[in-house]
């Protein structure tokens, strides 16, 4: 089986092709620039590279949220154009998860974080050990105080990673057992999203073009603010 994984639900964007739950091709960019303009440049540069063609792929993959509502619509359109005119299956894979599996070789809590503005962070608590990861709790939003104390209760190594990785590192500095990630592994990555997509088919857990849908969490900012005007 050919996967397609795309990511851009944050800042970064990256995209990557497996077959059989091996890396084909896969690239990476985290630069100022809008997905609409990298992501599907990317997509025709790994498939040029996998020597491969749109038809070739037989699932396709997208972290659907939580994360930038923009980027996460990006995602949405690009994987429905590319699945929807042969109505190929698809997985919608949780941000978090994706970043956890990337750490299922360690025996830690791996605890993804990605900034929600105002010391708040998206977060779910996954436990890697002996080559697989298991879900602790579901995705959340919640303060980064409220995650700190909540892992001062776990004695097991903690391993933060995400793009929110430097917004909760204060809350978390005087924890023994916290360790947050950096360099390439502290971003999210669409390897992550296709080793979490390839579970999935195998499960049997995908859905068609048309029920792919965004796990915001919570409301845009447009949408809260306007909620905030009828409330007064």
């Amino acid at each position: 089986m050919i996967l397609l994984a795309i990511e851009c639900s944050a800042g970064p964007v990256s995209a990557a092709i497996t077959q059989d739950g091996k890396i084909l091709s896969s690239a990476f960019s985290n630069v100022k620039v809008t997905h609409s303009e990298t992501l599907i440049p990317m997509v025709e540069n790994v498939l040029s590279a996998a020597k491969l063609c749109i038809n070739d792929i037989d699932c396709f993959a997208l972290a659907n949220g939580p994360g930038s509502f923009t980027g996460v619509r990006i995602g949405i359109a690009a994987v429905k154009g590319m699945a929807a005119p042969d109505k190929k299956p698809c997985c919608a894979v949780s941000t978090l998860l994706a970043m956890a599996v990337r750490f299922k070789g360690e025996n830690a809590v791996i605890c993804p974080v990605m900034d929600a503005r105002r010391n708040q962070v998206y977060n779910a608590l996954f436990e890697a050990k002996e080559g697989s990861v298991s879900r602790i709790c579901e995705d959340r939003a919640l303060s980064c105080e409220e995650l700190a104390n909540e892992l001062k209760n776990i004695n097991n190594k903690i391993i933060v990673c995400g793009d929110g990785a430097a917004v909760f590192a204060p809350f978390a500095e005087k924890a023994q057992n916290v360790y947050i990630q950096k360099g390439e592994l502290g971003f999210q990555n669409a390897t992550g999203v296709a080793d979490a997509a390839y579970s999935m088919v195998q499960s049997g857990k995908t859905v068609s073009p048309d029920e792919l849908n965004p796990a915001y969490l919570r409301l845009p900012q447009a949408e809260r603010e306007l909620k905030l005007k009828h409330k007064d």
